[in-house]
């Protein structure tokens, strides 16, 4: 499989552009083979935004359907993060459509970062599985790719690609440099971890979106400037995969 992911500025509650801009990163990124797209964090309306409740969006709204066409028109499927309502709540979520447009999985971040995330959104409460071409695929938002019993679980139940929309803002360089990629090799998985650039309100996003492979390589990484990023996900040569989920010692 060849993957892609878009890095790039908040849209800015521009939800119009957001959906532009995606689109766009959806054509280059089939025109160059690419059968999966990921866009960063909350995409929609974008991360960091004063009026998050005001903004949010059903998962059958205008603007999802409008990226599950577009999915449908590239034949690529699209991973987008979105502030999702549901009736009085409101989740962190990411919804993945196939090739086709249609709905292959709707994630809710389990763990909900820092006062403002919990103070705005309700966690999700499952780690899903799914099936993305050859791939048995799985979503995680951001924080949730940091802690390894998520990341094991999904390994233990035959997941081989992790699609992760972040927000990752400074100082966390460390994330995208150095946790990512051991997350990725020491659960024999790949992660393409999908961030923002630039600067929107207090934060400054760090960029470095990542796809790291299942032996810990670093397949594509960005900089600090928007970069759509396309990588040739390797075969997984079990003679390197990591065991240490068969070999752990329980003291």
């Amino acid at each position: 499989m060849r993957l892609a992911l878009w890095q790039g500025y908040s849209p800015a509650a521009d939800i119009d552009a957001a959906c532009a801009q995606a689109e766009a990163a959806l054509a280059a990124a089939a025109a160059m083979g690419a059968a999966a797209l990921v866009l960063p964090e909350v995409w929609l309306p974008g991360y960091n935004r004063p009026d998050i409740p005001a903004r949010a969006l059903a998962l059958d709204c205008p603007p999802l359907r409008r990226l599950a066409r577009a999915a449908k028109t590239h034949r690529t499927a699209l991973v987008t993060g979105y502030a999702e309502r549901e009736g009085d709540r409101l989740f962190n979520s990411a919804a993945c459509f196939g090739p086709d447009g249609a709905l292959l999985c709707n994630y809710r971040k389990v763990q909900l970062y820092g006062a403002r995330e919990r103070a705005l959104y309700a966690a999700g409460d499952a780690l899903p599985v799914f099936t993305l071409g050859d791939e048995t695929a799985a979503i995680l938002i951001c924080y949730d790719v940091e802690f390894a019993p998520h990341v094991k679980s999904l390994a233990d139940r035959g997941a081989t690609l992790i699609l992760c929309p972040t927000a990752n803002m400074a100082p966390f360089t460390h994330v995208p440099r150095a946790t990512v990629p051991a997350m990725a090799a020491n659960h024999g998985v790949t992660i393409a971890y999908a961030n923002y650039c630039g600067t929107e309100g207090d934060l400054t996003y760090v960029g470095n979106s990542v796809i790291a492979g299942p032996h810990g390589e670093i397949l594509a990484q960005a900089g600090d400037m928007p970069t759509l990023l396309v990588a040739e996900l390797p075969r997984r040569d079990p003679s390197r995969l990591s065991t240490q989920s068969t070999d752990l010692r329980q003291l």
